[in-house]
């Protein structure tokens, strides 16, 4: 019997610059659901797709945002890259484009509107 704990999810609480609405509406573009806010103003907000939950704050110090980042694994990451392009410009970050790196992933960044980094990626296979 396997008794040895296994994470699961990372959940990630996130600075949402000073409009929590604005941030929200970029994650939506991204696929995610909304599915709780809080405050009004909104203060607080989780977006999910698939498997990912994102918790969303309200902060406008502009420097924690620009200085977080983290990355979401992918299964069809080429789709995704294709759907988030098809989307607009102003999605995928210029220098963030998909290709092959040397440590064996294939991933693309995207900021979002406070300044976040996010890397989505798969192995190269």
């Amino acid at each position: 019997m396997d008794n040895l704990p296994k994470l699961k999810n990372l959940s990630p609480l996130i600075p949402a610059g000073k409009d929590v609405e604005t941030a929200i509406e970029f994650y939506e573009k991204l696929g995610f659901t909304t599915t709780h806010t809080e405050g009004k103003p909104l203060k607080m907000a989780i977006v999910e797709r698939d498997e990912i939950q994102i918790l969303l704050v309200q902060n406008d110090y502009k420097h924690l945002a620009e200085g977080t980042s983290f990355r979401i694994r992918v299964e069809g990451i080429e789709q995704l890259y294709e759907e988030f392009l098809a989307k607009g410009d102003d999605i995928i970050h210029p220098n963030g484009k998909l290709e092959a790196k040397p440590w064996g992933c294939k991933e693309f960044v995207v900021l979002d509107r406070a300044g976040v980094c996010i890397t989505f990626y798969d192995f190269v296979q």
